[in-house]
């Protein structure tokens, strides 16, 4: 099995946060490998500013999630261990990969029923508090 080091963001602008729909159509949060020796949180800003035009600002940590698939073009499993990061963006223009289907800023409540994959929904669920928290306090 392959192991790979992951990261990626939860990225919020006021109520709404940010979702890309793969080309499984499935909609999940960008996020992608750590490339060499890079640093998670370096990777996690990258890779939104990548695949969907956004440039984030870190505000915390949001948490981590392993996953496990069978990838068809390597014939084995893979396993994807993800640090995700509470991000903040400055607008909502987005200028979405053209590895995507499509993907935008979705309101929170409508993008909990959105995304395909539960750890995810639990992990949009929790950083909007953190994100809550942290608007609250500055």
């Amino acid at each position: 099995m392959i192991v790979r080091r992951c990261s990626g963001g939860v990225v919020f602008y006021a109520n709404k946060v940010l979702l890309v729909k793969n080309d499984k159509g499935e909609w999940t949060l960008p996020k992608g490998k750590i490339v060499g020796e890079g640093l998670p949180h370096e990777s996690a800003v990258h890779r939104v500013k990548l695949e969907t035009g956004v440039d984030p600002k870190i505000l915390d940590i949001a948490g981590d999630t392993i996953y496990e698939f069978f990838s068809r073009s390597r014939n084995q499993r893979v396993c994807n261990a993800i640090m995700w990061y509470v991000m903040e963006a400055e607008n909502i223009e987005t200028e979405i990969s053209k590895e995507f289907l499509e993907g935008g800023f979705y309101k929170v409540s409508d993008a909990l029923e959105m995304l395909t994959h539960s750890k995810e929904k639990s992990l949009v669920d929790v950083s909007y508090k953190k994100y809550k928290n942290y608007k609250k306090e500055k």
